[in-house]
């Protein structure tokens, strides 16, 4: 199972105030109602293990170790968005990252998102939202995406410089640890 996933969800014309599991969704998520979504499925299409799929389907592409689904919906009332959430929603765990683009907006909840941004005023397209989804998920971001990152939105700006300076400690420990074992035994104790 991949470690960091993605769920892109794409609707026209939708009701994202109905129900339970819209409401569970729309309380943790930063929003951009300044949104241009023209050309997005297709530019979801080109990130590299993007799997289109219904949303029942979206835990099969989870379990086959796939780290990207796209489920686009139409135009839809609020009554199928809040069943297609609420299935999403228990495909996904707390290292997921769910985008839901359509007319009204942008709504990005889950992993690495800033639940108390609430709405924001910056200008979002559809490139922002797939250079969004590649930086925080750890997807190869498309050659001729030319988007930026929705930096407003996310928990901690400095999350990736903070993941190379993990990476390079826990590096420096093992490297430690191997100099270690490559010594003599009778190097390895002070008993002389």
């Amino acid at each position: 199972m991949a470690d960091k996933k993605a769920i892109l969800v794409i609707c026209g014309q939708a009701d994202i105030n109905g129900g339970q599991a819209m409401e569970k969704f729309n309380k943790k998520a930063v929003s951009f109602p300044n949104f241009e979504g023209a050309g997005l499925a297709g530019m979801a299409a080109a990130i590299e293990g993007a799997a289109k799929v219904a949303p029942e389907g979206v835990a099969k592409v989870f379990e086959d170790d796939g780290a990207f689904a796209v489920v686009e919906l139409g135009d839809v009332d609020g009554a199928a968005l809040d069943a297609a959430m609420a299935v999403l929603s228990e495909a996904a765990d707390r290292r997921t990252l769910i985008a839901l683009a359509c007319d009204g907006g942008l709504y990005l909840s889950g992993m690495g998102m800033d639940k108390k941004a609430g709405s924001l005023d910056r200008g979002a397209t559809a490139s922002d939202v797939i250079a969004t989804l590649c930086y925080v998920s750890d997807l190869p971001v498309p050659a001729d995406c030319m988007g930026a990152v929705l930096y407003q939105a996310l928990k901690d700006p400095n999350m990736k410089m903070k993941e190379v300076t993990k990476l390079k400690e826990a590096i420096g420990r093992m490297e430690v640890a191997l100099q270690r074992d490559t010594r003599e035994p009778w190097d390895k104790h002070d008993c002389a």
